[in-house]
Formats: C-alpha cells, structure tokens, sequence
C-alpha cells in the first residue's frame, strides 16, 4: 500500500476566552495555518491538491463553507479546492485521516488537513444541541428519541459516568490537572512548543504584540488553587480546573505520497502508520478512545510497550485517566508537554494541534512511535499512530 507522510505541522498558541487571539476573525486564523505549513513544507502553494479543514461551530463567522472561506483568505491560489468536516472534537484528527487516506489510494497526493475554532466568537453549541425530547429546531428527531428515551446526550454527563466506571476521585482528577499545568509550563518556558507555534500579530490594550505563547497556562497552579474549584454539580467530581480551557485556536498538517517527496524534494517528518475510528456507547460518550486503541494496536500489530509518546486529548481528566487504567501504559509517556487542561480544547483544531504536538515532540527526543487519540460526541473516537522519521 502507498504511504502517507507528514512534511509540515504547525499551530497557532491557544487564546482563552475573549483573551488574546479573540480578535482574529476564525477564517483569518485558519487561512494563517494554511500559508505557515505551506511555508514550513518549502511547497508552491498551487502545488497543493485539496485541504480539508474541521471545525466543529460551522455557524456565524464559521459558516458558510469554512474551510473554502479559509483558502479565498490565504495565500493559496483559488484554484485549490477545500471542504469543511465535523467529527465534533476530533473534526481536525478526521481531517489529517482523509488526507492519508486520499494520497495512499493515490488520487492525490498534497493534501492539508487543518482545523480552527474561535470559541471566543462563535460559542460552543452554536449550531444547536441534544434535547430531551423532539421540539420545534431539536436535533433529535422522533426516531432518535425512540431510540433513546428520555436520554440527554451531555459530554459532561459523560465524563462523570467514567469517573464514577474507573473508580476515579475528585482528588484523581485535579492531580492530573495540576500535572497538566505544569508539564505545559515547563514545555513553554523550555522552548519545546517554539519549533511548531506560529507567532501571531495581535492587538492588545498596550498595542501590538506578538501572541506565540498559550495563554491557558497556570504556571501559578497548586494543589489547594485547583481543589477549591467549585465542583460543576453537587454529587459529581468534574470542575473547571480539571476539565479542557476553552481555547482559540488553528492547526495545520501537510500529508503527501512519496511521490510528492520526490518531485518536490520534500523532507518528511513523520509517516502515518495507522488509522483508526471507531464508534460506541453514544450515552457514556467519551470512553471509546479507550476501545478505539485496541483497535488500532490490533491492526498494526502493536502493543502499548511498542510506542513512545501518547497524545490523549484532556476533555475532561477522567479519559485519560481511564485510558491509562484500560492500556496500562506508562503514564510518563502520556501529555508529556502538557495538554487541553492547561493549553485550551478549541474543538476543530484540536487534532491537527495534537498531531503537531506530537510530530514535534518525537522529533524533539529521538523517538519514534506515537499515538494520538480523541473522544468525541456521539461516541466515537479517532486513533493515529505515526512513525516519526
């Protein structure tokens, strides 16, 4: 079968809500991505043979085909072709995976798979959400409530559910948070995060600046700071401070054929060794990454020993924490420059994000196997396993 390489990945620095990226209309952000890693790549930009962007909000300033949107906004010629997917967290992750799959069936060959979302400008649930029961503008049409009655499909519910499965405590889950703080800090201070964030010109109240650091970071973060969060529902073990920063934010990945290598003479940083996206439990929601890894090990012929680095996305602290309990994998080897928790979720880009995380951080040590994994509304959840070269 063809190979699919990474040439390029990139990512803008996480903004918080209305923080320091809230200015950026989303569709300048995700054209911003798209001219970097093509810059990064050394690539014609009418090279390029599609890009497909995710994005979870396609609703207001992401409305009305996005990812085109994006393309007429950058440096790209017109002629390069886009279209805009929602696999709700996973949308960017998804995109990297039809990427690969478009050149190694070989009917194309440079591909950008990205993602963006301003979650400052257009609001998470935008486009709608789950209702208990059929209404006038609902989501959930009478066959779906039939089949599920009575349910309230809710990530946060979720996320509960899997605490209370694993066995995991309020003081689990702010543990991992504070990790995730300072993991991220010591990633952003050390300079680990300089060789993939793209430096944006923003505008702040002392003028311009330049935002190349995310902003979500607690570096002043502490046992006692975490704990006296107040909990979102009485009876649950879920708060902010151990739940994803809702974050503004873009990524990029170039996915090329070996013969895109050849004829461009590009250097490739990673090869795409395995896709996977499987489905499960709509009402649990968030622990088919868990069940997705069995998967995609199974079909590569791996086991969790086999890999170095694991990017699990942090939605919320109970699924990387039942993820590791699941695997059994060296939690050293899991977020290891930090994740959602303190560098920000912004939902559509979240994959290509991770993705460039994970590139980057291989690289970075000398390593060579990685898996990245997502949980995502509805129940599903997307794995990639990536041999960085």
């Amino acid at each position: 079968m063809s190979q699919a390489y990474i040439v390029a990945a990139t990512r803008t620095a996480g903004g918080k809500r209305d923080g320091r990226v809230a200015g950026w209309h989303p569709v300048d952000l995700a054209a911003a991505v798209l001219d970097e890693v093509v810059a990064r790549a050394g690539l014609a930009p009418d090279a390029v043979d599609d890009v497909i962007m995710g994005c979870v909000s396609q609703v207001g300033e992401q409305g009305m085909h996005f990812g085109r949107n994006a393309v007429l906004a950058s440096g790209l010629p017109e002629t390069v072709p886009a279209v805009t997917i929602d696999r709700q967290c996973g949308s960017s992750q998804q995109s990297i995976h039809f990427a690969a799959q478009a050149v190694m069936s070989g009917t194309q060959d440079i591909v950008i798979a990205a993602g963006a979302e301003s979650m400052s400008r257009v609001a998470m649930g935008s486009t709608g959400r789950w209702a208990r029961r059929a209404t006038p503008g609902s989501p959930t049409s009478p066959k779906l409530a039939r089949n599920y009655p009575e349910v309230m499909f809710s990530q946060f519910a979720g996320a509960e559910m899997i605490a209370r499965k694993w066995g995991l405590s309020r003081a689990d889950l702010d543990r991992f948070a504070l990790t995730s703080h300072r993991r991220a800090a010591a990633a952003a201070d050390g300079g680990a995060f300089a060789a993939e964030v793209l430096p944006l010109r923003i505008t702040t109240q002392g003028g311009p600046d330049i935002h190349d650091m995310d902003e979500g970071i607690r570096r002043d973060a502490t046992p006692e700071s975490i704990a006296a969060v107040r909990r979102l529902s009485e009876d649950g073990v879920l708060t902010a401070a151990n739940s994803s920063q809702i974050c503004d934010g873009a990524a990029a990945v170039m996915v090329v054929s070996e013969a895109a290598l050849k004829t461009h003479n590009l250097t490739p940083l990673a090869r795409i060794h395995n896709l996977t996206v499987t489905a499960g439990d709509p009402v649990i929601m968030l622990e088919e990454p868990l069940f997705a890894t069995d998967r995609a090990l199974a079909r590569a012929g791996m086991s969790i020993n086999d890999l170095d680095l694991f990017e699990i996305n942090e939605a919320f602290a109970p699924v990387p924490l039942a993820w590791l309990k699941h695997t059994g994998a060296d939690p050293d080897r899991l977020n290891v420059n930090g994740g959602a928790i303190a560098l920000g979720h912004p939902l559509g880009g979240s994959g290509a994000k991770l993705m460039t995380t994970l590139v980057h951080a291989l690289r970075a040590r000398g390593k060579r196997y990685g898996l990245q994994a997502m949980c995502e509304g509805g129940g599903i959840a997307n794995v990639t396993i990536l041999e960085a070269l």
